[in-house]
């Protein structure tokens, strides 16, 4: 595979191409998950784990709702309390379905990711972190060196809580940021000083912690270009890892605490864009590497290593170096994947509860991929962790001529080849410099769902 040059930022590119679309955490994509598939059917495929001798290791996802405060921005499934009580009884809820999932399971128990969301998972309480993770152990096998990682709200967090969490097992940290500015974080209810957020890395790092990445968004009430390099340049004082950069959608119909935020404080298309652009200069300025979507790391980070050496994978929590993992989920609007399925859980308390009550899988819903499914979705991956496709690599994977089988996408593609997003030739599909930031509206090309009803207003933009 040849080395990707740079990224290039080209604002007429980026406002031409910039379109809505999915996130690509999964194909098909979620909303294209049906009920049909139900808590039977994820068992059956639970158990099918092992046929053929081939067993793969396990990824695990736990969803902890739990917040003590509303962030105005958040589209995440929360849950907004102080009391203790709830997140007691959930607990004792995600204990059963942890013990019903392993007992479906076929194959191995081997763990070798760990993954806790939210909400806020250091909502609970060092008992409660400590019930949750025995309660793991006693059903899977975590194997030494694994990716074990956390949310993390600075603002609830102190050193021994860090210090529990490492000793627990957990070697990785996200640290939610958004904006140091204090007028975004007023207008967005989420103040945080630097202070504090400073105090829980370097405990991270003091306690063992291999790699801490840092949340940050940028389209906020408030934001500024002077305000948001401000923001950059205490941050790269702080030094995480990685980056997360995501883009603000604002979506009140959708998400009603940003029925909170006032529409005249948000910055304007142009604004956001120049934000953007001293974001990605700042960054890699300062060495970090470009991942692709939303995301930077330092050249030394295990996700680069992944990138460089064609491992890297995407999955429900963005990049991954884990690319060969069947993924268990647990606890309310988790979504998991087993070989070919996908399936999410119900996304209420009460629908949680009532479906464990009764002895069921709490499923909401899933799907079970097509051979077509299977193509696009490996073609997806490609472009989106390396941006690049070795046309050959799936003709063989999936027994089809290229060209013959995707000679509409390739039409398709015309528009953006002649725009210099990609190159197109008969053994590779590449993502050019000006076509990185774009990657999402490349991948849609090749969604079918997405070409037979071309709804996309229900996805946020690309850029």
């Amino acid at each position: 595979m040849t080395s990707q040059p740079d990224l290039i930022f080209d604002p007429q590119l980026i406002r031409r191409f910039d379109i809505n679309g999915p996130r690509y955490t999964s194909y098909p994509t979620a909303d294209r998950f049906v009920e049909a598939f139900d808590a039977s059917a994820l068992k059956d495929w639970l158990a099918k784990r092992a046929v053929g001798g081939v067993s793969r290791p396990l990824s695990l996802y736990f969803h902890i709702p739990f917040c003590n405060t509303i962030c105005y921005y958040c589209a995440c499934n929360k849950i907004i309390t102080k009391d203790h009580g709830r997140s007691a009884k959930y607990l004792n809820y995600l204990d059963k379905e942890i013990q019903m999932q392993a007992d479906a399971l076929g194959g191995t128990r081997q763990v070798t990711q760990l993954h806790l969301g939210g909400g806020t998972p250091t909502f609970l309480s060092h008992e409660e972190m400590h019930q949750l993770m025995a309660s793991v152990r006693k059903h899977f096998n975590l194997v030494p060196n694994g990716e074990y990682s956390i949310e993390v709200d600075p603002r609830k967090v102190d050193f021994d809580t860090v210090e529990m969490l490492a000793n627990l097992g957990f070697n990785r940290m996200s640290v939610g940021v958004q904006d140091f500015a204090e007028d975004v974080q007023i207008a967005t209810n989420r103040v945080q000083s630097v202070e504090e957020t400073k105090l829980v890395m370097d405990a991270a790092r003091a306690t063992g912690f291999k790699s801490i990445s840092m949340d940050l968004i940028y389209g906020l009430p408030k934001q500024n270009v002077i305000s948001f390099n401000r923001t950059l340049e205490q941050v790269l004082e702080l030094s995480p890892d990685r980056i997360s950069l995501y883009s603000y959608a604002h979506l009140p119909g959708l998400f009603k605490p940003q029925r909170r935020i006032i529409p005249i404080d948000l910055p304007s298309a142009d604004a956001k864009l120049q934000i953007l652009q001293l974001a990605i200069r700042r960054l890699t300025e300062a060495g970090y590497v470009y991942i692709g979507m939303d995301h930077f790391a330092k050249p030394e980070d295990e996700l680069t290593i992944a990138q460089r050496q064609g491992r890297l994978h995407r999955n429900f929590q963005g990049y991954s170096t884990q690319a060969e993992c069947d993924l268990l989920a647990f606890g309310v609007s988790a979504i998991g994947k087993i070989g070919p399925v996908y399936s999410q859980n119900v996304k209420t308390l009460d629908e949680y509860y009532d479906a464990l009550d009764r002895d069921e899988l709490p499923v909401l819903r899933g799907v079970e991929l097509t051979a077509d499914d299977l193509l696009r979705r490996s073609i997806i991956q490609a472009l989106m962790c390396h941006f690049e496709l070795s046309i050959e690599s799936i003709e063989i994977a999936h027994l089809i001529k290229f060209g013959e089988y995707f000679a509409s996408e390739l039409d398709d593609l015309r528009a953006m080849e002649e725009a210099g997003l990609v190159k197109i030739d008969d053994e590779w599909i590449s993502v050019l410099p000006a076509g990185r930031l774009l990657v999402r509206g490349i991948a849609m090309v090749f969604d079918r769902y997405l070409r037979s009803d071309r709804e996309r207003a229900r996805y946020s933009r690309v850029i």
